[in-house]
Protein backbone atom coordinates (compact mmCIF):
# COMPACT_ATOMS: atom_id res chain seq x y z
CA UNK A 1 0.00 0.00 0.00
CA UNK A 2 1.68 3.30 -1.06
CA UNK A 3 1.38 6.05 1.64
CA UNK A 4 2.80 9.72 0.70
CA UNK A 5 2.64 11.79 4.30
CA UNK A 6 3.15 15.51 4.26
CA UNK A 7 4.13 17.56 6.95
CA UNK A 8 5.66 21.18 8.15
CA UNK A 9 2.62 22.84 7.66
CA UNK A 10 1.70 26.02 9.11
CA UNK A 11 0.71 29.44 10.01
CA UNK A 12 3.77 32.75 9.44
CA UNK A 13 3.93 35.94 8.62
CA UNK A 14 4.13 37.31 5.24
CA UNK A 15 8.24 37.41 4.77
CA UNK A 16 8.50 33.79 6.87
CA UNK A 17 9.50 30.47 6.05
CA UNK A 18 8.42 26.61 6.40
CA UNK A 19 9.73 23.77 5.39
CA UNK A 20 7.36 20.55 3.82
CA UNK A 21 8.40 17.36 3.87
CA UNK A 22 7.24 14.38 2.29
CA UNK A 23 7.40 10.67 3.56
CA UNK A 24 6.73 7.68 0.89
CA UNK A 25 6.14 4.46 1.60
CA UNK A 26 5.02 1.27 -0.18
CA UNK A 27 7.19 1.98 -3.67
CA UNK A 28 10.27 2.30 -4.68
CA UNK A 29 10.80 6.04 -4.51
CA UNK A 30 13.90 6.22 -6.81
CA UNK A 31 11.78 5.06 -9.39
CA UNK A 32 8.93 7.93 -9.10
CA UNK A 33 9.61 11.70 -9.88
CA UNK A 34 7.71 13.72 -7.22
CA UNK A 35 5.89 16.94 -7.07
CA UNK A 36 3.97 19.73 -5.09
CA UNK A 37 1.00 20.85 -5.80
CA UNK A 38 -2.24 23.32 -3.76
CA UNK A 39 -5.20 24.24 -3.55
CA UNK A 40 -6.52 27.22 -2.13
CA UNK A 41 -10.74 27.82 -1.53
CA UNK A 42 -12.64 27.75 -4.82
CA UNK A 43 -9.26 27.25 -6.90
CA UNK A 44 -8.13 24.47 -8.70
CA UNK A 45 -5.03 22.40 -7.68
CA UNK A 46 -1.74 24.07 -9.07
CA UNK A 47 1.58 22.70 -9.99
CA UNK A 48 4.21 24.14 -7.30
CA UNK A 49 7.51 22.60 -7.81
CA UNK A 50 8.42 19.04 -9.37
CA UNK A 51 11.93 16.86 -8.97
CA UNK A 52 12.77 14.02 -11.30
CA UNK A 53 13.60 10.67 -9.74
CA UNK A 54 17.49 11.10 -9.83
CA UNK A 55 17.23 14.66 -8.41
CA UNK A 56 19.11 15.87 -11.28
CA UNK A 57 16.35 17.99 -12.69
CA UNK A 58 13.51 20.37 -11.17
CA UNK A 59 10.82 22.59 -12.05
CA UNK A 60 9.34 25.97 -10.34
CA UNK A 61 5.61 27.58 -10.86
CA UNK A 62 6.46 31.55 -12.31
CA UNK A 63 4.69 32.55 -9.24
CA UNK A 64 7.63 30.21 -6.19
CA UNK A 65 10.30 30.42 -8.82
CA UNK A 66 12.89 31.58 -6.53
CA UNK A 67 11.51 31.25 -3.29
CA UNK A 68 10.74 28.19 -3.10
CA UNK A 69 13.34 24.87 -3.20
CA UNK A 70 12.35 21.22 -4.21
CA UNK A 71 14.84 18.22 -3.06
CA UNK A 72 14.85 15.13 -1.92
CA UNK A 73 16.22 11.86 -0.32
CA UNK A 74 16.05 9.03 -2.50
CA UNK A 75 17.90 6.73 0.83
CA UNK A 76 15.37 8.02 3.48
CA UNK A 77 12.13 8.13 0.49
CA UNK A 78 11.63 11.92 1.35
CA UNK A 79 10.97 15.00 -1.17
CA UNK A 80 11.20 18.15 0.97
CA UNK A 81 9.98 21.88 0.04
CA UNK A 82 11.33 24.95 1.41
CA UNK A 83 9.28 27.95 1.24
CA UNK A 84 11.02 31.49 2.07
CA UNK A 85 9.62 34.85 1.96
CA UNK A 86 6.27 33.63 1.88
CA UNK A 87 3.29 35.51 0.44
CA UNK A 88 0.08 35.54 2.08
CA UNK A 89 -1.16 34.46 -1.63
CA UNK A 90 0.78 31.21 -0.85
CA UNK A 91 -1.69 30.25 1.77
CA UNK A 92 -3.56 26.82 0.75
CA UNK A 93 -3.65 22.72 1.53
CA UNK A 94 0.24 21.55 -0.20
CA UNK A 95 0.42 17.92 -1.60
CA UNK A 96 2.88 15.71 -2.20
CA UNK A 97 2.36 13.48 -5.61
CA UNK A 98 4.63 10.80 -6.80
CA UNK A 99 4.21 9.65 -11.14
CA UNK A 100 6.21 6.46 -12.15
CA UNK A 101 8.27 8.45 -14.85
CA UNK A 102 12.01 9.75 -15.01
CA UNK A 103 10.96 13.25 -15.12
CA UNK A 104 8.55 15.79 -13.12
CA UNK A 105 5.75 16.97 -15.03
CA UNK A 106 3.19 20.30 -14.09
CA UNK A 107 0.36 18.79 -14.76
CA UNK A 108 -1.49 16.58 -12.03
CA UNK A 109 -2.46 13.51 -15.05
CA UNK A 110 0.73 11.39 -14.61
CA UNK A 111 0.69 11.53 -10.61
CA UNK A 112 -0.37 8.43 -9.45
CA UNK A 113 -0.32 8.56 -5.80
CA UNK A 114 -1.42 11.87 -3.16
CA UNK A 115 -1.25 12.60 -0.26
CA UNK A 116 -3.34 13.71 1.77
CA UNK A 117 -2.61 17.43 2.19
CA UNK A 118 -0.90 20.00 4.89
CA UNK A 119 -2.36 23.38 5.48
CA UNK A 120 0.08 26.44 4.77
CA UNK A 121 -1.32 29.49 6.01
CA UNK A 122 0.33 33.02 5.37
CA UNK A 123 -0.94 36.04 6.99
CA UNK A 124 -0.28 39.37 6.03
Amino acid sequence: QVQLVESGGGSVQAGGSLRLSCVASGLTFSGYSMAWFRQAPGKEREFVAGISRSGGSTSYAGSVKGRFTISRDNAKSTVALQMNSLKPEDTAVYFCAAAATPVQFTSPGPYGYWGQGTQVTVSS
